[in-house]
């Protein structure tokens, strides 16, 4: 298969230890994204041009657009609703919605995502050094509530999305170097028919963030390469986007038409060396594309 290659650019210089999370809200024409280790939130209005951001009271691992404009925010241990002004000099007014591992040590929120129906799907971190799969994956609703999804143990859970018509849920645990499959029922979060999408090769990075296109192709952020690479159904790769940055983290559409890539990036792991000459590592990086349509993530119900 022939594989195009472009390139992305830098968008916002936010110098983030650990930027993850972004997610598109398409009524404020804007990005949110979290900086996991400095318990930051950060929003860039791309119409505007204008960027804030927010300090935090714990690190967020997650996040989603709710449909009343708010945030849900997937804090360390519990997930959380939170009022959104755009001056930076409001602070954010959080609702806490439930506890999340809150008998499980060393275990945080990680990688999340809502599903088609816009409950949100995330997973557990073990932050321990001997990461071990201690970690799980869960929906949560406001109408159920917190269910844990049949997936097994993890250890750095990332690469939740979802097929467009909302059958199929997309995961990793990172240290496998595999993104799995499975079928996925939203209304009673059962998952079945367990298998392997992709298997990253040892040079190929680690994947992180994926995200789905309206062609049901996955587009995975790999950690360590410098790569956003789009698998199609069959997991073969056809669009590599070169990120000027060693460690991207999770990339999302938006934009008109759903045609532009932001990829969020990460300093750790990186060498005073590589930081020198990447100086913009931790940054938001953008590629807009004209013969793609990404799909919006479904808005959290939290009425």
């Amino acid at each position: 298969m022939n594989v195009r290659r472009r390139a992305a650019a830098l968008l916002v210089d936010a110098a983030c230890t650990l930027g993850e999370g972004i997610a598109w809200d398409g009524r404020r024409d804007a990005l949110f994204w979290t900086d996991i280790q400095n318990a930051r939130l950060w929003m860039r209005n791309v119409r505007t041009e204008t960027t804030h951001s927010w300090t935090l009271p714990a690190r967020v691992g997650a996040l989603a657009i709710a449909r009343s404009g708010r945030l849900l925010l997937g804090f360390e241990k519990r997930i959380c609703l939170a009022d959104v002004d755009t001056a930076a000099s409001v602070p954010l007014n959080i609702t806490e919605l439930a506890a999340v591992d809150a008998a499980v040590p060393h275990t945080r929120v990680n990688d999340g995502r809502t599903d088609r129906d816009g409950n949100f799907v995330f997973g557990t971190l073990n932050e321990a050094t001997d990461k071990t799969p201690i970690g799980s994956f869960y929906q949560y609703s406001m109408t159920n509530g917190l269910r844990r999804l049949d997936l097994g143990g993890v250890a750095i859970p990332n690469s939740i999305c979802f097929s467009p018509n909302g059958r199929t849920m997309y995961y990793c645990d990172s240290l496998e170097r595999r993104i799995m499959r499975c079928d996925y029922d939203a209304s009673s979060a059962r998952v079945g028919n367990i298998r392997e999408f992709v298997r990253l090769a040892n040079d190929e990075g680690l994947p992180d963030g994926s995200i789905v296109d309206a062609d049901g192709a996955l587009w995975n952020a790999a950690w360590g390469s410098g790569q956003v690479r789009r698998y199609t159904a069959s997991g073969a790769v056809d669009v590599v986007v070169d990120v000027p940055a060693p460690n991207p983290t999770c990339p999302v559409f938006g934009g008109e038409s759903y045609g532009h890539l932001y990829v969020t990036s990460s300093r750790e792991e990186m060498t005073t060396e590589q930081l020198t000459r990447t100086p913009d590592a931790g940054g938001v990086y953008h590629c807009h594309f004209d013969d793609v349509v990404g799909l919006p993530d479904a808005l959290f119900p939290d009425a």
